[in-house]
């Protein structure tokens, strides 16, 4: 087994032992091990829920476009610029909504720019769909329940035969 996948096992069984072995148990001297184990149960399954609709939203929505390894060969640094726009999708939303998803709701932005500190995207927001509607390309972007729609209509399209 490859050395990476050997650690990142580790580190899941670690993290599984943590939530649904230990937790419960140290709960059960008080004797809430159910309520812990029922807690964490749910406390995962709702923040896997909102990260896989967050990551889903910030690449798959329609308006997006996808890229092969062929299309990227050679690709310039402009053409990469270009590869980033028009290949996420943002969130739209109140401050709470992108601060909920850690400033990923801002996806084109972190794509562009990934060193930058996610609390400046929504501060560069508007510069890049300026530059986006300048040179007429796609920004693409909308309210969480229409992008995960949308996501999953893409995803049901490309599955068909």
């Amino acid at each position: 087994m490859h050395k990476d996948l050997k650690a990142l096992g580790r580190k899941a069984l670690k993290q599984f032992s943590k939530d649904y072995a230990a937790t419960p148990a140290l709960a059960m001297l008080t004797g809430s091990g159910k309520q812990a184990l029922y807690g964490t149960l749910t406390a995962n399954a709702v923040r896997n829920v909102w990260a896989h609709a967050v990551i889903f939203c910030g690449h798959f929505p329609e308006g997006t476009d996808t890229f092969t390894e062929e299309m990227v060969e050679g690709e310039t640094r402009g053409d990469w610029y270009v590869r980033q726009m028009i290949g996420s999708a943002n969130i739209s939303g109140s401050r709470f909504m992108h601060l909920m998803t850690g400033n990923l709701s801002h996806q084109i932005e972190h794509h562009l720019f990934p060193d930058l500190p996610s609390n400046r995207y929504a501060e560069i927001a508007p510069k890049v769909r300026e530059i986006c509607d300048r040179y007429g390309l796609k920004y693409t972007t909308g309210p969480l329940l229409k992008q995960v729609g949308s996501a999953w209509a893409k995803v049901f399209k490309l599955a068909l035969p």
